[in-house]
Order: C-alpha cells, then structure tokens, then sequence
C-alpha cells in the first residue's frame, strides 16, 4: 500500500503576502504562487500546472521572471534565505540553480529583478543588514555585494535598467538610489533625499526615466537619477462620495490611497490608485508628461451583504500580457482581477470595471470543509464572513455568499441540497438554490466550531462548547445532548451506520457515543494531549486522532494500540479511506502525510509540499478518487489520489451523480415569464428580419437589374470602340513598316560610307607606326654606348673610396674604445637616474590615472547618451532613406504615368477636332431653343400674375389662422404656470427628503449608541461569569482561611476598579453633554436661517410685485400713444388725399374768376399749416416713445434675475 500517491489536481487560491506575485508567461498562462507551489493557469483552457516549492521551506517571500520569460526566481524563507531559479521552457519546469547569501548570513530575500538579457539576477536581503547581491545565476557567482539601506528605510523593490546590465535602481521608505556594477563592485552613481516619501513602488518607462509610486498617492518621476516632477493620484471623488455613505468613511478611505504597483506599457504605464481603482496614463505630444486618460474599478459584490467591501481591496501586483491587450491585478485580499484594455478603450463614456480572471477565492483562515455524496460539491467556510460551494469534477466554483458574521463551522447534506453552517451567534440551516444561498432556520447554538450531518442525513451533530447537541433534520427539535468532555470539543464524526458518534477534545478525551440513548459506549482519556482530528474506519471499530503530542494513535476498545511519531510535527488532522486501506493527515507546516493501513511499526510514509500554513481540515470523496484540504491561508487543494503507475484507483461502484436543484417558485415563475417574453420577442425580431430581408431581396434584385442594362450598354460601347480601334491599328503598322523600310536604306548608305574613311585612315597610320620603329633602333644603339663608358668610370672611383675609407675605419676604431670607457660610466649614471624616473613616474601615472578614469566615467556617460542620439538619428536616416527610395520609385513612376498621359493627349487632340465639329452642330440647336426659352418667359409672365392672386387668397387664410394662434398662446401661458407650480412642488420635496436624511442621520447615531451599550451589556455579563468563576474557586477555600483571604483580595484587586470607572463614567457623561449642546447651538442656527430666509423671500415677493405694477402702467402709457399715433396717422392720411383732390380740381377749375382762387389760396395755406404741425406732433411722439421704449429695455435688463410672478401682465396692442 505504499504505492498510493497524492497528485496536485486542482487549486482555488492565491499567497497575497509574496512579493510581485502575478505576471505572464505567454499570452493565455499566468504564474502566480498559492501554498507551497507556483502555479501556471491557463487562462482560456483553465488547466494548472504546478512547480513545486523546496522541502522544508517556511514559504515564498518574492518571485522573479526573467525577461525572455523562460526563467522563473523563487525566494523561499528557512533557516537561510534561498533563491531558486526554475526553466519553465521544460515541461516538468525543472530547477536549475540554487542561489544563497553565502558567507552572509541572510534570513529572506524580500524582493528580485532578472537583468534585461537574463544572465544575472539580483536581490535584497531584509533586516537587520539589507544587503544587495548580484549574481551570475548561472555560475551561482555572486559579482558584487552592497548595504543598501538601515532598519530605519526598509527596501521595498530593485530593478535593473532594461536597457543596461550594470544599472540598478533601489527604492524604499525614503530610498531612491542608483547603482552601477563597475571593476567587480556596485557603486553608487545617484542619491536622492527623499524624506517622508515612503516609495512602495517604480518601474522603468524608459533608459533613463524611472516612475515611483509612494504610500500617499504621490507619483514621482526621477530622469537620470533627479527627480523631475510629481502629482498626485486619487481616484475620482465623485464616485467614492457616490460609493460611500458617510464623509468619515470617505475621508477615511482617501487617507488610504496608495500607489502599491506600477507596470509600463508601449503607451505609457498603469498604477494602482487607491482602494479598488487603477489609472492608465499615457504619453503626450509634450515632452516628459503623461496624462490620466483613464481610471478602472473594482466592481461591487453583490453576492456581499455590504458590495462596497470589495472596492477597498489594495492592488498588490499589476502586469500587462505580452501583447499588451489584457491587465491582471492580485490584491492585499487574494482576489485577481482582469480587464481587456480594448474595451477600456472603447468604453470612453462609461467607468471600466475589473472582472474576476478564474473565481472569487477565500482570503481568511477556512475553517469548515465538507463533501457529499449525491454531487460532487465541495462545502467550505472561512473567517472573511464567506460561504463557498465548489465542484471538483468541473474544478469551478459554484455558489458564493458573504454573510454578517464569522463562519467557524460547515456540514453538507448528502444530498447535495443544503448546508449548516455555524454562526458567531447563530447555527443556520439553508438552502442551496440554482443562484442563492438562503437561510431557512436558525438554532440557537452560539459560536459553533464543529458541524456534521449524519451519513443518512435525518441528524445532525453540533457542538455547543464542551456540549454535542443531536437535532433532527426534519423536525428540526433537539433529540439529544452529550455531555462528558471537560474541555472544548475539536472534532466529531458519525459512524457508517449513524448509530454512534465519536468526539474528541481540548481536555484529552476521546469518547464514543450511542446516538440513540445518549450513552457512551467507550472511552479514551490522555490528559497529556489535547486532540485537534479524529477519524473512524469504514467498520467503526477503530479511531484514529491526532493532537499536540506529535503522534498518530490508533484507538480500539478504549485501548492505545498503536502511535506513530511524526518527526517533531505537529498533526493538525486527520481522515482516512472508505476502503480503509489508507490514512492522510495534515501537518502545523502545511504538509500532507499518506500512510497505508494497517500502520506500520517503522516511520513509513510519503510526504507531499502543499500549504505554507497548518491544515486545518481534510476530506475524501466517497469514491476515493479526491483528496481535499484546506488550510489558514485561505487555500483549498484537490489531490488525486493514484498509484506510483500514475493511474487512478479502481471504483467498486460507477458513481452516477444527481442534477437536480432548488429554486423558489417566485423565480421560477419570474425565469419562465422572461423566457416567454424572450420567445415572442425572438419571434417578431424573426418576422421583422424576414420582412427586412424580402424588402433588401427586392431592392437589390431592382439594382442587378439595372446594373445588368448599364454593363450591356457599356459592352457594346466598347465593342464599338474596340473596332475603331483596330482600324486605327492597321492603318498605324502600315506607315510603320514604309518607316521602317526608309530607315534601312539610310542606314546602308550610311554603313557603305563609314566604311571607305576608315580604310583611309588605316593606311595613313600604318605609314606612321613604320617611321616610328626605324628611330626606336637608332635610340638604342646610342644607349649602349653610353652604358658602357659609364661602368668603367664607376669601377675607377670605388678603387679610390675603399683605399679613403680603409684608412678613415683605423681612426674610427681608436674613437670607438675610448667611448666605450665613457658609455660606461654614463650607463651607471643612467641607471641612478631612471630609477629615481620611475619613482616620479609611478606618482605621476598614478595622478593621471585617477585623472583619466574620471574623464573615462563622463566620457562613457556621453557615449551612452551620444548612442541614444545616434540611435534616433539613425532610425531617422533610414526613415528618410526609405522615404528616398519611395520618392525615387514614385518619380519613375510619374515618368511612366507622363509617358502615358503623352499618348492619351494625342487620342484627346483627336478627340477635341471632333468635338469642336459637334460644338458648330449644337450651337445651331441652341438657337432653335433660345426662340423656345422667349415662347415659355411668356408663359411664365402669365403664371406669375396667377401667383399674385394665389398669395392675397394665402394672405385671407393667414388671417383666420390668427384666432387659433391667440389660443395657442393662451394656453402656453397656463403651461408656464404649471410649471411654476411643479418647481413649488420640487421645493417642498427637496425640503422634505433633507428632513429624511436628518432622521435617517438621528436613527443611525441612535443605532450606534444602542450597539454600544449592547457591548457594554456583554462585557458587564463576561465580567460577572468570569467573578462567578473566581468566587466558585474561592469558595473552595472555605475551610483554609489564609488562602480565602488571599483569593479574595486578589479578586479585589482584579475586579475593584471604582476610580476608572468613575472616570469613565465622567468621560462619557461630558461627551454626550458636548455633543448635546453642539446639536441644540446647529439646530438654533437651521431655525434662525429659515427665518431670515422666510424674511427675504416676503421682501423679494413685494420688490417682485411693485415692478410688475409700474410694468403694467407702462404698458398702458406705450398702448394710448400707440392709439393717439394711429389716430394721426389717419387723420394725414385723410389730409393727404384732401390735398391731392383738391390739386385735380385746382387744375380742373383755372378758368374760373381769381376771386374763388384767392379764397382757395387761403385754404390750402391753412391745411398746409396744419400739415406742419401735425408732422411735428408725430415727431414729438414718436421720440417719446422711443424714450420709453430705451426705458423700458433698461428696467427688464436690471430685473432679469427675478423669479417669474404668479400674475399676467396686459398685452402690447399694435
């Protein structure tokens, strides 16, 4: 039986304290740690491999991928800090290097960084020495170390330059610094005093450009090592007030805002922003700024009693997908999140929401577990308030719901239908629904740490302190209590059969209960052990508990027959097979323990790496197939149990599981009823595209058919034109083969020509090359001569030098040894002399060493800088290098496009002679149709008159169309003073909702003063048990009068505390004096400014009405001058014509006697008279009514900020 093995299936968790604790691999798998191990996830297919922490590890504190993504660095706490370096290229990710401080002594390394072209790595070791190392990892060559920074500046995060191996930034509480690796040490190259700026954060945007984020939202940007210029980050306050209910939570959260992760992107860079929100910014056109251009969200969970908790969750870790479309997020709560950054995009006018990227996961200690055996669901409870229903089959998650409370406990029905879960206050039974966890009784057992349904479900087991009460499943009544244990029960299970019960405490006991009379039936009592698990074989003759002793015991007939020493660990739990034939136990460090059955004599099992905390409980299916377990770092494990073969264990039976579900009868009729509504809406949506469909078919049948007519009259067009043209290409190859034939006669004639002068000039220089050879002999013969004379002059001459200088080598031999003698001496004072040379020369090259490696320093920064200049230059020259090659092409392609444009030119010169003789024809049609344009001006002249007549019968119509409009504006008016009406309703309404929100303000400070002595009632009860307790001890004094007197002064002076509680007492009395007289001094200052405001609004009203009543006088003035003016006018209307028809007669009457023109003459002057005055009256009234007008203009100006009144002023009569 040692062949069955424990095998990683399937994980729902992550580790939220490791640093930097998500990032890709490739663009579907994630690595993230969870317990001991790392995991990959694939994102779409939803499988997980796993790469397996070191053996006796204390867990992860950092994680590291290289650049290349192939390597993966996990530091791991233990007796020393290590660093593991995994290839996760290979398929089982095999270990490659182990790295450690070495002769430094180091307890973790807190954060790492791969270099850009993955050979080094370097790392920071924590407390109390903070020292840097720097590797070639694959050497596991440490290069250089550095003390880094002091207790008092914690190092948060180092990162290498992405563009240069030997740079290296370092940030922290107060920290900026710059390092280079230089001459096999790091040296530091920047330092920045940053105090108060507590940097969480940083990441490279560029070679020179680092962003830092700092624990009070702030954003510095540091280029070159100085610090450029910082904002700050919050998210937007709009929507935390909209959010938060209250202002102190409000300010309370914004106190909180912190930017904890930075990731770059091409585009600019993303960083947390606060609880529960993430702010992309992008690049500008200006140089060195970034903009906000966007800000995401956690979104509420509804399946909360409070959504808002989730929007506090801190970003821990942020990283972007290779090809920078998706942005995953791990939280300070486990969670992570993701968001596809094209939709962000693309969803400018709403706020971005993150999504879970697999399941919501537990975040506190689980501390319940259970199965059943109708479905493959697994049952899990956890101190974040949390219930969870998860499938091992699918490896999904389920059911999730957050309730008020702490959950301690949690049983599953064998049925799969409901669960029991206990309480801080109450033990709670539910139903499971397709969509809802929902309770549906409640017992009242208080902090309930032990839950469990009977194998046949009709009982249930909880435990109530060091009390186990039996209720029926059905009746829900209380059959039986167990009382016996002295100290808290830690774990119960039911036998196959339900008819026994096996319990297992604090106080050592181990008990087994007869679950029909209550009785126990054996017993087992080590007060040296205080059991955690126990678990019962498949034939309930025997336990097996494990506790604070270290061992495994194996429990028959009250009888220790067997304990297995675990090695100085401590076993948390405990379970063993339906088949009997194995046990697994949990561990305090995390590990998972396989023994086979029965146990063996010798320490004999195989360990497994899981959990990097204890286990706290453990589970196996019914078929044997899984093993699950749970443990305080909110980490659930499904194991598949398998032989060494790799294969799976044999069923006895083929498990056929349940599908059905509950469902309230409301949301079934709700569910159908939108199906309903959906199925008549999918049916007309299928008859309105249908109907869409055959109006689409009938128009594009319509167009087909006329483009058919266009493409047949174009065919035969350029059928047409095509026959042109071949006639046009006959006649062409006709004149080009009569050119062709002139051309080789020229050419001939040509030929024929060429040939005779060049066989002319073929002789002439022939004749030359003859005369020219004949004067070449002579010239050689002569030179001959000359050779001769001169050698034997030569031989003369060297017999005369070798006698000279035979003689000259003599004296030379006597000079040499003489400067022998003194080359010697000078040789001895030489060496002297060189040797103090060297001296000076050491000190001097030593100064001008020094000298140089500085001018070397700036000169490597310059060149660094030069070669990002020349970088830039160089992709601009190519740029403009293709740009000449595209110009280039594009001018041959203008030539050929001008070649072409020649040609068509000639056709179109062809085409315009043509034309030009059309034009002479239309030009003769255009007259005909000029007499045919004069024949309709006619025509239209008599239209125009009837149009005449058409507009004076349109004018009549307008006429009676006027009555209506008066109507209309009749009724406009009652519709302006409804909406008076409405804005007084919206008044009131207003001032009613604020006298809600001050009751709702006053229930809930009366809430909380209720909740407090509500607290205070539990202390004071807590308080009395507790001296009740004390008392019952003293008590048995009685009969020991010294120690009764001490007993009982101790309890004086552990519970007689009169002069705090006095001060207390006073504390709270003063306080709620103050706030009383603060309330009374606000609500005096509400009513004082409701009356003024009452005061102001009766003194506006007045103002309102008293300039309504001078516009109304006005009005009344503006219509009475109106009708004077009207008057006038018609009285020189009527002068006028008096004038004229007295012109006519005047005329008429000129032979009449001069004694009637003089009387005439008298009248005319004196209607002209009148005419004069009466133009002068007008004049006079119309500059008054201008005046009043201009008056009338200012007084609506200087009033235009007044309300409406109620009243209808006159109308203006024209």
């Amino acid at each position: 039986m040692s062949a069955i093995v424990a095998q990683s299936h399937h994980i729902f968790g992550i580790r939220a304290g490791v640093t930097n604790n998500v990032f890709y691999f490739d663009e579907q798998t994630i690595i993230f740690p969870c317990g001991n191990n790392c995991l990959r996830y694939n994102i779409d297919q939803k499988w997980q491999k796993f790469i397996q922490g070191s053996e006796k590890s204390h867990g992860m504190q950092a994680l590291a991928i290289s650049p290349n993504r192939r390597y993966l660095a996990v530091s791991e706490r233990g007796e020393k800090g290590s660093i593991t370096v995994y290839d996760l290229q290979q398929e089982q990710s095999k270990k490659r290097k182990v790295l450690t401080g070495g002769e430094v002594p180091v307890q973790e390394f807190l954060c790492m960084a791969f270099s850009p072209d993955s050979k080094y790595l370097i790392a920071q070791s924590g407390a109390p020495d903070w020292t840097l190392f720097y590797w070639v990892w694959e050497k596991q060559k440490v290069m250089a170390t550095m003390k880094t920074s002091s207790m008092s500046n914690p190092i948060s995060q180092v990162s290498f330059n992405p563009q240069d191996n030997t740079q290296i930034c370092i940030t922290g509480n107060g920290v900026f610094k710059l390092f280079r690796y230089a001459e096999g040490s790091l040296k530091q190259s920047s330092f920045q005093k940053l105090e108060g700026q507590n940097i969480l954060c940083h990441a490279w945007v560029s070679e020179e450009r680092v962003i830092a984020g700092t624990e009070t939202a702030k954003l510095l940007v540091f280029e070159s090592g100085d610090l450029r210029w910082e904002m700050s980050v919050e998210p937007a306050s709009q929507e935390a007030d909209r959010l938060r209910s209250s202002t102190e939570q409000h300010a309370l959260s914004i106190s909180h805002a912190r930017v904890s992760a930075i990731v770059a992107y091409s585009k600019g860079f993303a960083c947390s922003a606060g609880p529960g929100a993430v702010c992309l910014f992008e690049k500008t056109e200006e140089k060195d700024v970034y903009r906000k251009t966007r800000e995401i969200r956690i979104p509420q969970d509804l399946h909360s009693h409070e959504p808002s908790h989730a929007e506090q969750q801190q970003f821990a870790a942020l990283c972007i997908s290779p090809s920078e479309e998706t942005l995953v997020g791990s939280t300070d709560r486990g969670q992570l999140y993701s968001i596809t950054l094209s939709s962000v995009e693309m969803s400018r006018g709403e706020q971005a929401k993150f999504e879970f990227l697999s399941y919501s996961f537990h975040y506190g200690i689980i501390t319940g577990l259970d199965i059943c055996i109708r479905k493959p669901l697994i049952a899990t409870c956890s101190l974040d308030r949390s219930v969870r229903i998860w499938n091992y089959e699918t490896s999904s998650l389920e059911l999730y719901k957050e309730f008020q409370e702490e959950a301690y406990s949690i049983t599953l029905h064998p049925s799969g239908l409901f669960i029991l879960v206990g309480f801080t206050d109450k033990l709670r039974l539910m139903n499971l629904l397709i969509d809802d966890i929902r309770t549906f009784r409640e017992f009242t057992v208080r902090g309930c740490r032990e839950c469990a349904f009977s194998n046949g479900g009709h009982l249930f087991a909880a435990v109530n302190g060091n009390i186990i009460h039996i209720y029926s499943s059905t009746t829900f009544e209380n059959i039986l209590n167990l009382k016996g244990h002295n100290g808290k029960v830690r774990s119960i299970v039911w036998s196959p059969d339900d008819s026994r019960l096996v319990s297992c405490g604090m106080d050592g006991a181990v008990y087994e209960w007869n679950t029909i009379t209550s009785k126990r039936e054996s017993e087992s009592v080590l007060k040296s052990c205080s059991y955690t698990g126990i678990t019962i074989s498949p034939d309930a003759k025997t336990f097996f508990a494990v506790g604070s002793d270290c061992t495994l015991k194996e429990i028959t007939d009250s009888q220790i027959l067997r304990e297995v020493h675990s090695d100085d660990v401590a076993y948390t739990t405990v379970v063993m097979s339906h088949s009997g034939r194995m046990i697994f136990t949990g561990t305090a460090t995390g590990t998972i323990r396989a023994m086979k059955y029965p146990l063996p004599i010798q320490k004999e099992w195989n360990e497994y790496q899981g959990h990097a905390a204890p286990v706290t409980k453990m589970a196996i299916t019914h078929d044997d197939q899984f093993l699950l377990t749970v443990c305080e770092h909110g980490c659930l494990y499904i194991w598949r149990i398998i032989d060494k073969e790799g294969r799976g264990l044999k069923r006895e039976k083929e498990v056929i599981y349940a599908e059905e579900i509950l469902i309230t009868k409301s949301d079934l009729e709700e569910k159908n009823q939108v199906m309903t509504e959906l199925k008549t809406r999918v049916e007309e949506l299928k008859m309105e595209n249908e109907y869409q469909l055959r109006l689409k078919d009938m128009n594009y049948n319509e167009k087909i058919k006329e483009l058919t007519e266009k493409f047949i009259q174009e065919m035969e067009s350029l059928k047409t034109k095509n026959q042109v043209l071949k006639t046009e290409k006959d006649k062409q190859e006709l004149n080009h083969e009569k050119e062709i034939a002139d051309v080789v006669e020229r050419h001939s004639k040509e030929q024929q020509d060429l040939e005779s002068a060049n066989n002319q000039k073929l002789m002439l220089e022939y004749e030359k090359y003859q005369e020219l050879q004949m004067k070449s002999q002579r010239m050689q013969e002569e030179y001959e001569k000359q050779l001769h004379e001169m050698e034997e002059s030569r031989t003369l001459a060297l017999e005369e030098l070798t006698e000279y200088y035979e003689a000259k080598l003599q004296d030379k031999l006597v000079l040499l040894d003489q400067c022998q003698d003194e080359s010697r001496q000078q040789v001895r004072e030489f060496d002297e002399s060189k040797k103090q040379m060297e001296e000076d020369g050491d000190r001097e090259i030593q100064d001008i060493r020094i000298k140089y490696e500085r001018q070397l320093r700036d000169e490597k920064e310059t060149s660094l800088r030069l070669k990002g200049e020349t970088g830039l230059m160089r992709k601009k020259f190519s740029s403009l290098q293709r740009e000449i090659d595209e110009r280039m092409s594009e001018i041959e392609r203008m030539k050929a496009e001008h070649n072409k444009l020649q040609s068509v030119i000639k056709s179109l010169e062809k085409d315009i002679m043509g034309l030009k003789k059309e034009i002479q024809e239309r030009d003769e049609t255009i007259q005909d149709k000029e007499k045919r344009i004069y024949d309709l001006k006619k025509k239209n002249q008599e239209l125009e008159k009837f149009k005449f007549v058409l507009d004076y019968k349109i004018k009549e119509l307008k006429k009676q169309i006027e009555p209506r409009e008066n109507d209309i504006k009749e009724m406009k008016e009652q519709i302006q003073e409804m909406e008076v009406e409405l804005e007084r309703f919206l008044k009131l309404n207003t001032q009613l909702e604020l006298n809600v929100t001050e009751l709702k303000q006053k229930l809930k400070a009366t809430d909380k003063e209720m909740h407090k002595n509500m607290t205070r009632v539990r202390n004071g009860e807590a308080l009395v048990k507790r001296f009740k307790t004390d008392l019952h001890t003293c008590v048995g004094f009685i009969q020991e009068p010294k120690k009764l007197k001490d007993c009982i002064r101790e309890l004086y002076e552990r519970y007689v505390q009169q002069s705090d509680v006095v001060e207390i007492v006073g504390v709270d009395a003063d306080i709620q004096k103050e706030y009383a007289r603060q309330r009374e001094h606000l609500e005096r200052t509400v009513a004082s400014l409701q009356k003024k405001l009452t005061k102001d609004s009766e003194i506006h009203r007045a103002d309102n009405i008293r300039i309504m009543q001078e516009n109304v006088t006005l009005i009344r003035e503006i219509n009475e001058l109106r009708r004077e003016l009207k008057v006038t006018r018609t009285h020189l209307h009527d002068l006028e014509v008096e004038t004229r028809l007295n012109r006519k007669k005047g005329k008429q009457s000129s032979t009449e006697p001069r004694v009637r023109s003089t009387g005439d003459r008298s009248r005319t002057e004196t209607r002209l008279n009148f005419e004069e005055e009466a133009e002068r009256i007008i004049e006079l009234q119309r500059l008054q009514i201008q005046r009043l007008r201009d008056q009338t203009h200012a007084q609506e100006q200087s009033y235009t900020m007044r309300p409406l009144s109620g009243g209808k002023l006159p109308a203006l009569t024209a």
